[in-house]
């Protein structure tokens, strides 16, 4: 074993030998595997080895398919076989309302290159034999679906890292991690040491003990996991006879079952509803190549299921159960990318469907590595998504929520109760107590409407309960003021001698005097986007940064990476030390003039001034900004007086007619404006002329900041992309995300968001379409199943003229 190596990728399972593979392919040979036992022990040996390009992140999904089209190269690279059998497959739907999702994913196909088409049951039933198609009501067929042998993808990764230059040793294990004041890590293992710039966690099983060596509680949790193989079945020899092909990959979401051809027989797993964790606290070093008890009770129901669905299982024996673990964080995501707080400690863990994703994971972990960036949008994938409040216990109760509606339907208006009430903020029982109907963001209760008693979300694809209710909130904010929680928001405070130089090459736009905010985005090297602030000058008291909340680890991770080493900049997260409120509409700064000493009138507080003021008796930062697109004002106090500053402006603006609002009608106003939003109109893979916020770019100003060579150059080139907005002639039902955007009978660009625009009274959506036909005519958006025109909105439905806002 050597002494040194660039990077250790501890780990011989599917993920381990995926990162180690592509990291030689990117360049880096000097690299290392460690392996405790052989490779694919721990879950990767006894996986059911199936495959799929479809997923509910359509950036995923795209990985999904890279990793697909990959094997063929390893296999060629390695001269190992993979098992691949590529034979299509049938998703099925035994409820309309599931059926309306399947179009959906027929229509993120579109614009995603995946071959999806939409079947009768009996259709289906012509193509996978064992099915009953009365028990369905339609289906979607696939064409890049299929299975594989795990040990040879596993082995083909590893032959084909070891050719590039790359170093495996198994039986090799990992004990302690320690990192060394130069940065670079001790790998101590006891067959030796290895020194290296960077280590990857590829632990699988075990992650967390890995992690924990550096300090670090990752959220992940293993799930017992059962699938069966049946005796060789006659059906299965007739088709395979008939057609000479296997039976077909099937995935019954209904019956929380999926099926493929094994030998003679079949395979059938579930995803029960009554899952059950393994090695809760801590997995025992010396589990391998073993199996679980198996416990058909606990998959009984789904088998019942299974049975009524495809009813030659019920005249066949079962071979074999299959009893394993497998690794899953609280999403059903993967977590990957580098560990805030430890320098070259990178994670590639929590990939349950590693045979769908493990080769995107190790290609943009490896481009991370190399490159310094993914080259892909992995948000729904970064560890950075996760912070300190994805405790043991809230890993526990969301992995187990997710590994059993797995294959159930999430409507738009669903929200998830596990792990929940988690953080609140103090004003949580006032705003319960007023029909708040909550959601969650990283952790956190936020109110999405407010409901009469009686009254709560019906689950539907289409308009539901909360419509009028919504409405009802819109039509308070324009008429009068509305009142809405912003504590969701990610808060930072910038101080140090250095503190001004660092945003100015940190941050494009010009920074704002004191007293003053501007807006802005943050570019990457490559001049993408990523984040999208509001950023306050408060003179000598420094500077206030505002951006999303479910970026605030991911933010931090990078701020950090670029501080100056000599410590003359200063940065501090707020997290839930700082608590906010908003106020918005015509009378709002009548309302806030009642509560204040200073003047607040349109010359003295202008748009977008911001400085401190008592409001009633608590002192407040505020700022005359508003998401709306209203006269408003954001006012940020310590948690302590939040219930105070609540109380008050609710006792003062009764007699104006104020209300409360949640963040759906806050999505409905923003949509009349225009206004795009992190995470959905903004994200890594935009530009700042393709998002429309190259206004916020001061190319010419003398810092260099970071991005801005390929800022200019984007702007030379005109981009790719242009993001519009849309007014669409829905009737039932609006645009969420993801939809596909045609132009005179082609797919060209995609939704980003959408909604019900109730002060227009109009539906509208956002989305990216190719520069050329930016401004023309002729869109239409797909929504479940049906092409709806749709028109662009070239100026916001709302103000245009910003009178209102800026008056």
């Amino acid at each position: 074993m050597k002494s040194h190596a660039r990077a250790v990728v501890i780990g011989g399972g599917v993920i381990g030998c995926s990162v180690l593979y592509h990291l030689a392919r990117g360049g880096w040979t000097d690299v290392v595997l460690l392996e405790r036992s052989e490779l694919t022990s721990g879950s990767t040996w006894h996986a059911a080895g199936g495959m799929h390009t479809v997923n509910g992140d359509p950036n995923v999904a795209k990985l999904q398919k890279y990793t697909i089209d990959l094997y063929k190269e390893i296999e060629d690279l390695s001269g190992q076989a993979t098992g691949v059998h590529l034979t299509g497959g049938v998703m099925l739907a035994a409820s309309e309302a599931r059926m309306d999702w399947l179009r959906g994913v027929v229509a993120k196909g579109r614009y995603l290159d995946i071959e999806l088409e939409e079947i009768s049951a009996e259709e289906a039933g012509e193509l996978m034999p064992l099915l009953d198609p009365s028990q369905f009501v339609g289906a979607v067929r696939t064409v890049v679906d299929g299975h594989l042998d795990p040990s040879g993808v596993t082995h083909a990764y590893a032959k084909a890292a070891r050719k590039l230059g790359a170093e495996i040793h198994r039986f090799s294990k990992v004990e302690n991690l320690v990192q060394r004041e130069d940065g670079y890590w001790r790998v101590i293992t006891d067959k030796g040491e290895i020194v290296a710039e960077h280590v990857v966690n590829a632990g699988g099983l075990w992650a967390r003990e890995v992690a924990r060596m550096v300090g670090v509680e990752l959220p992940v949790l293993a799930m017992e996991h059962m699938y069966l193989i049946t005796e060789d079945m006659p059906e299965v020899a007739e088709w395979n006879r008939k057609t000479g092909r296997e039976i077909i990959h099937a995935i019954d979401f209904d019956g929380e079952l999926y099926l493929r051809q094994e030998r003679g027989g079949m395979l059938m797993g579930t995803y029960e509803k009554a899952g059950k964790p393994w090695a809760e606290v801590e997995t025992p070093w010396d589990f391998g190549h073993e199996l679980l008890e198996p416990d058909i009770d606990r998959i009984a129901p789904s088998l019942e299921v299974g049975f009524k669905h495809f009813p030659a299982f019920e005249r066949t024996g079962i071979k074999q159960i299959i009893n394993g673990p497998f690794t899953f964080a609280p999403d059903g995501n993967p977590l990957v990318g580098p560990v805030r707080g430890r320098p070259g400690f990178w994670v590639a863990c929590g990939v349950m469907a590693g045979f769908s994703q493990g080769g995107g994971v190790g290609l943009a972990l490896a481009n991370w590595m190399i490159e310094g960036d993914p080259g892909f949008d992995v948000w729904a994938m970064d560890i950075a998504r996760y912070g300190d409040w994805a405790s043991p216990a809230y890993t526990n109760a969301k992995v187990r929520e997710n590994y059993a509606r797995r294959f159930s339907i999430r409507f738009p208006n669903e929200e998830l109760t596990a792990g929940r009430p988690l953080k609140t903020t103090p004003i949580y029982d006032l705003l319960s107590a007023r029909g708040a109907q909550w959601g969650a963001s990283h952790g956190l209760e936020v109110p999405l409407w407010f409901a009469p008693k009686g009254v709560r979300d019906e689950l539907s694809w289409r308009r539901s309960s909360d419509f009028e209710h919504v409405a009802g909130e819109c039509l308070t904010v324009r008429e009068a003021v509305g009142l809405s929680e912003i504590s969701g928001f990610a808060n930072y405070t910038i101080g140090g001698p250095g503190a001004e130089s660092w945003l100015d090459r940190l941050l494009p736009a010009s920074l704002p005097k004191p007293g003053r905010m501007t807006l802005t985005p943050m570019l990457k090297e490559d001049g993408r986007l990523i984040g999208d602030f509001t950023l306050a000058n408060l003179g000598k008291a420094g500077w206030f940064l505002t951006g999303s909340g479910a970026a605030e680890q991911y933010h931090m991770r990078w701020f950090e990476t670029h501080l100056p080493a000599d410590g003359s900049v200063r940065i501090e997260a707020h997290g839930g030390g700082l608590s906010g409120l908003a106020i918005t509409g015509p009378r709002s700064r009548e309302l806030l003039r009642k509560l204040v000493r200073e003047d607040v009138s349109a010359t003295s507080f202008k748009f977008m001034d911001i400085r401190r003021m008592d409001v009633g008796m608590s002192p407040c930062l505020v700022g005359r900004v508003s998401y709306t697109g209203d006269l408003g004002y954001e006012i940020w106090m310590r948690p302590e007086y939040q219930r105070a500053v609540f109380l008050k402006l609710m006792e003062e603006g009764e007699p104006l007619g104020i209300g409360l609002f949640g963040s759906r009608a806050l999505n409905a106003l923003r949509l009349e404006k225009n206004y795009g939003s992190w995470l959905r109109e903004y994200r890594p893979i935009y530009g700042p002329l393709e998002a429309g916020l190259d206004r916020f770019v001061a190319y010419g100003k003398p810092a260099d900041f970071i991005g801005k060579t390929a800022a200019i150059e984007e702007r030379a080139s005109g981009g790719r992309l242009r993001l519009r907005a849309f007014t669409v002639e829905a009737r039932d039902a609006e645009v969420i995300g993801d939809e596909p955007i045609w132009h005179r009978g082609a797919v060209r660009g995609w939704v980003t968001s959408g909604g019900y625009a109730h002060g227009s009274s109009v539906s509208m959506a956002m989305g990216y379409v190719p520069k050329e036909i930016a401004d023309g005519d002729g869109f239409e958006i797909e929504l479940l199943g049906e092409r709806l025109a749709a028109r662009i909105q070239p100026v916001p439905l709302f103000d245009a003229n910003q009178g209102r806002i800026r008056g």
